[in-house]
């Protein structure tokens, strides 16, 4: 059967191994360095107090926890894939977490809880003015011997499977958005490309024309909107995806395969917001009510100028900065007397109608005659 052809030809991108073990011998992978979380993920690390006491309560009580995954490389260093949370908290507790969070967080002081209200104010070792306040040795002992299941996958996998395994363990949770799961991914993928993407957001024109809000900023939204940039001009848009599933499969290309070449696209990126930061500033993705730009930024306006501007790019700065000004700025008001803009865009509309409509015109709507 079909089917089962397919199930076996994917089990076979997948090599993975496993097996139980101690929280202590995970101390001391992480410590030597042969168990690493990247500095991207550990960004991520956002459990509150409250429930990092409570997992150390689950280890201290024997309640069984869910396992963990990893990446091992082709020198056998374990990458962490899944448990983020689990082994941030344990490595904050036990004093060896390493990164710019560890001087960001402190140590970790315990609060109390309905089984052990006597954790309230514990620590792993006691502080300087209160040696009451350690959890003791023999809690030590109990968290160190504490096991929990390493899920490995292989460095034989499919180079897919990796990031792949990383977006079903962490896609739908609060914890991540899931622009912060591509950026892990991308990392993973191609950490040079990942770094293209987060300069890219911080060019003062983009975030000149783009007006993101701190939360927006926080999201990784503008990281976003680099990638929705590339991805509109190099990967062709499948009729019927969502929106963020094109964004899943766009990514591994973009960072993994040709034709991405990072000096043209930051020439292309870098004038196509400049041009459109001079002649509209902020105003560059908002709404046109026929006497002013208003209004918050919006996501069609920026397929259309952007994507059309970019693709378009030496036309349009061959023009003299009076001409390109004018020509770009009329453009914007245009866009909304446009039959095809008004059919597409708007909060009824949904992304995918959005997407095949808008991006085919885009070329020929910034082209200037």
């Amino acid at each position: 059967m079909a089917l089962d052809e397919e199930i076996k030809a994917a089990r076979k991108e997948i090599v993975s191994d496993g097996y139980e073990m101690s929280i202590g011998e995970l101390m001391n992978l992480y410590r030597d360095d042969e168990l690493r979380i990247d500095p991207e993920f550990q960004r991520l690390f956002r459990w509150d107090d409250t429930r990092k006491t409570r997992f150390i309560e689950s280890l201290l009580l024997g309640i069984p926890i869910p396992p963990i995954f990893v990446f091992q490389d082709d020198k056998g260093i374990w990458e962490l894939i899944d448990g983020l949370q689990r082994l941030s908290t344990i490595f904050q507790f036990t004093n060896i977490l390493k990164g710019p969070r560890a001087a960001e967080l402190g140590a970790l002081s315990l609060e109390g809880t309905n089984f052990l209200p006597s954790l309230a104010g514990k620590r792993w070792e006691p502080s300087a003015d209160d040696a009451e306040d350690g959890i003791g040795e023999v809690h030590q002992l109990e968290i160190k011997r504490a096991r929990l299941r390493v899920e490995i996958l292989k460095k034989e996998s499919d180079p897919q499977a990796k990031f792949e395994l990383f977006q079903r363990l962490n896609t739908g949770g609060a914890a991540l958005t899931e622009q912060e799961v591509r950026n892990c991914v991308a990392v993973m993928l191609n950490k040079d490309f990942h770094e293209w993407l987060v300069k890219a957001s911080q060019l003062p024109a983009f975030v000149t024309t783009t007006i993101q809000t701190e939360p927006a900023i926080q999201a990784q939204a503008g990281v976003e909107l680099v990638l929705r940039f590339l991805a509109f001009r190099h990967v062709p848009y499948t009729k019927g995806l969502d929106v963020h599933e094109y964004l899943d499969q766009a990514l591994p290309k973009l960072a993994t395969e040709p034709p991405f070449d990072a000096n043209v696209e930051e020439r292309v990126f870098e004038q196509t917001f400049s041009v459109l930061s001079d002649a509209l500033g902020s105003s560059a993705f908002k709404r046109w009510d026929g006497e002013s730009f208003g209004g918050k930024f919006l996501m069609s306006v920026f397929e259309v100028m952007a994507i059309g501007t970019s693709k378009n790019i030496d036309e349009i700065t061959a023009l003299n900065p009076e001409e390109r000004s004018q020509f770009l700025t009329q453009k914007a008001k245009a866009l909304w007397d446009d039959p095809v803009f008004q059919r597409n865009s708007g909060a009824g509309v949904r992304g995918t109608t959005r997407l095949v409509n808008l991006l085919p015109m885009a070329t020929d709507f910034l082209r200037p005659h």
